[in-house]
């Protein structure tokens, strides 16, 4: 295919691949900042509502408070006073005075017979002598031993309601009633009123208000609201409509539901807060596209300048290949390396032991460079046995071989290993955090093919954790067994997923970053050593696999 054709369908190409990556990521984009502003604002609302709903029930509840201590006050009164004291005028007006400096919201006092009479009465309106017999609220009384009335104009003309209770005497019934106060008790309704536009009323189960409006209507008119958003006894917040404003209205009924107390307040009054919610997450939506734009148009020019060099990949994936090759004659030439390195370091250890004993003739023990002879061959020793353990180590990694016993430091082992992956770990702000017990005894065992086990086990909960976390190592000896439990707080491992762990070449790791035979080895590995690896995972607490090794002890040397 000639040069221009391959550059007009790479111009093609280039503008296809554009459109489609600026359609997948912006419509989702917008799409995600719709959603997020509809669930904030629906938890603004719901937050209004409950505020709004909160209100309601403490006002209520301040103003039950406010009725029944009143009652309180009267009742009081009456079990502690006889009919015959308390209908003289000097001592009703004596104890009115008591009252009136003890609390608020008592206009007047007065003591009625049973036949409706006004025998007594203290209070700024000339009410004594007249009778009440034909009240709504005397027949309350009489019937239910007290009674707070809805709010009527009466023979005061004026709109005001009371609190009665029921006395006896001699057989006969009388009342004590009282007058509340209409602007203590007003002043107390509206103190639940918020902002420019909140309101707050009482409305009885007429629908007639008990106290005056903030904007409309007033006392003894009836109100526009439907009284069966409000089921009795529950405190309901509702949205409302009316000439071309919403509300959010909340109402509880206090009296024993015959009064609903009603706060209203302006949803535009609200969310101010929200706005400006909306107008940061339409900037940021309009950056983000223009980022999106602006990156996409630069990668794609960056992309297509490099597809050329797709070629050049190939071929370098083939040396790749050949490379693994090498890399597997070079184990088994190492393999070789390890043999011819032990026979040497066989004869040095042998000659360094034939040194040892001439240390002990006389000849050298008087010497004065003793001492630098002992130190000398001591660090021979020590050098031929880390030499010979490297050597040990190039023959695992290189073919199947049986383990070496040593005498082994469980929490020296761990110790080690999780010193080489520190840096590892912290990279990923992952921290280890260990919890060996300090009482392990020793144990004959394979050092090297241990720590080979830890490092797997370690390395894969840092690959499960990925970015922030927490690993936990944990010894402790239980019975005949040591246990090594190694805990992540990664994602689990899928249910479907956890019979395969331990199978060779199986993994869940992207391609190139696992081979799938660190579990299968280390399983292997320390079912050779006479113990077990098991495993317990949850995708919310993450994965724990505990080692367990025979405790062996270690023969005398």
């Amino acid at each position: 295919m000639g040069l221009y054709k391959r550059k007009t369908i790479y111009i093609n190409l280039h503008r296809t691949i554009i459109i489609i990556i600026l359609l997948v990521a912006i419509i989702p984009l917008v799409f995600l900042g719709e959603t997020i502003y509809y669930r904030f604002a629906r938890t603004y609302e719901e937050k209004i509502e409950d505020q709004i709903k909160y209100r309601a029930r403490s006002q209520a509840d301040a103003m039950e408070v406010f009725l029944r201590e009143r009652t309180a006050i009267l009742a009081t009164i009456v079990d502690t006073h006889t009919f015959d004291y308390i209908k003289q005028q000097e001592n009703l007006s004596r104890i009115f005075k008591v009252i009136s400096r003890r609390t608020e919201g008592l206009i007047d006092l007065g003591v009625i017979d049973s036949a409706g009479q006004h025998l007594a009465y203290a209070g700024p309106y000339n009410l004594k002598g007249l009778n009440y017999f034909r009240q709504a609220w005397f027949g309350e009384v009489i019937s239910k031993g007290k009674h707070i009335s809805d709010v009527y104009m009466g023979y005061r003309q004026l709109p005001h309601f009371i609190i009665a209770v029921r006395g006896y005497s001699n057989g006969q019934s009388w009342i004590l009633r009282a007058t509340v106060d209409s602007d203590i008790f007003n002043k107390l309704v509206r103190t639940a009123q918020t902002g420019r536009s909140g309101d707050a009323y009482i409305i009885n189960k007429n629908g007639v208000y008990q106290t005056a409006p903030r904007f409309s209507g007033k006392i003894l008119d009836k109100s526009n609201l439907t009284l069966t958003l409000f089921g009795e006894g529950t405190t309901v917040a509702e949205k409302i409509e009316a000439n071309g404003q919403t509300k959010h209205v909340a109402g509880t009924w206090l009296k024993n539901n015959q009064w609903l107390l009603v706060i209203t307040q302006d949803v535009a009054d609200e969310k101010g807060g929200l706005l400006t919610t909306r107008n940061t997450e339409i900037i940021i939506i309009v950056f983000g596209c223009l980022a999106i734009i602006i990156t996409t148009f630069f990668a794609m020019r960056i992309i297509f300048r490099k597809l050329e060099e797709a070629d050049r990949g190939i071929s370098e994936l083939n040396e790749q290949l050949i490379q693994s090759d090498k890399m597997a004659a070079l184990g088994k030439m190492a393999a070789g390396i390890a043999h011819e390195i032990n026979n040497p370091l066989a004869i040095i250890g042998e000659k360094a032991g034939w040194m040892r004993d001439l240390l002990f003739d006389e000849e050298f023990q008087e010497s004065e460079n003793f001492k630098e002879y002992e130190k000398s061959i001591d660090k021979i020793e020590e050098h031929v046995e880390r030499a010979r353990k490297t050597t040990h180590n190039m023959l695992g990694f290189a073919r199947r071989m049986e383990h070496r016993l040593d005498d082994v430091d469980i929490n020296n082992v761990l110790n080690q290993t999780i010193e080489l992956l520190q840096n590892y770990a912290q990279t990923n702000n992952i921290a280890i955090q260990k919890d060996l017990h300090p009482d392990l005894p020793i144990i004959a065992s394979d050092q090297s093919q241990l720590q080979q086990v830890f490092l797997n086990l370690i390395n894969n909960a840092i690959d499960a954790i990925q970015k922030d976390g927490l690993i936990e190592v944990k010894s402790q000896q239980d019975d005949s067994q040591i246990v090594i439990s190694i805990k992540d707080n990664g994602r689990g491992i899928p249910e479907e997923h956890r019979k395969k762990v331990f199978d060779p070449f199986f993994t869940t790791k992207e391609t190139g970053k696992g081979t799938g035979l660190g579990l299968s080895v280390s399983y292997s590995i320390i079912e050779k050593l006479g113990g077990n690896i098991t495993f317990e995972s949850n995708k919310l607490e993450g994965t724990v696999f505990n080692v367990n090794l025979p405790i062996v002890t270690p023969e005398r040397k």
